[in-house]
C-alpha cells in the first residue's frame, strides 16, 4: 500500500470538515449549534486519524527534520483553526478577523499536509 493511499480516510476528513464549514457558514450567525458540533467533531476526527497515520509512517521510514518542521506548522495551524473556531462561536466582535485567519490557517494546514504526503511518497519529479 503506497503512502498516498495511507491518506485517502485522512483526505476525506480534511474534505468533510471543509464541507461542514461551509455549510455551517451559510446559516450565518448566531452558529447553528447543530452543524458547528458536527463541524467540531468531524475536524477533531480527521486531526487524530491523521496524526496517527502520519505518526505510523515515520516509524516505518524514518524522521526528517523537513517533514518535521512541516508537521510543526501544520499543529500549529490546527490549534489556531481550533482557536479561532471557538471564538467566532461566542460571538466577538473581531468575527470577520477570526474568520479570515481561520481561513488562512486552514489554507497553511492543506499546503502543509500536501507536502508532507510529497515528502514521504518519494516521488521524484
Amino acid at each position: 500500500m503506497g503512502i498516498v493511499s495511507k491518506f485517502v480516510i485522512p483526505i476525506i476528513g480534511f474534505l468533510l470538515t471543509l464541507f461542514s464549514g461551509v455549510w455551517l457558514s451559510h446559516f450565518g450567525r448566531p452558529l447553528n449549534t447543530f452543524i458547528f458540533t458536527i463541524h467540531k467533531l468531524i475536524a477533531l476526527a480527521a486531526v487524530i486519524i491523521t496524526a496517527m497515520q502520519i505518526y505510523n509512517i515515520l516509524v516505518d521510514t524514518g524522521i526528517q527534520s523537513t517533514i518535521i518542521t512541516l508537521i510543526v506548522i501544520a499543529g500549529l495551524c490546527v490549534l489556531a483553526l481550533f482557536a479561532t473556531g471557538a471564538l467566532m462561536s461566542i460571538g466577538l466582535q473581531v468575527y470577520n478577523l477570526l474568520l479570515n485567519v481561520h481561513k488562512a490557517a486552514f489554507f497553511m494546514v492543506a499546503v502543509s499536509m500536501v507536502l508532507i504526503i510529497y515528502l514521504l511518497s518519494g516521488i521524484k519529479p
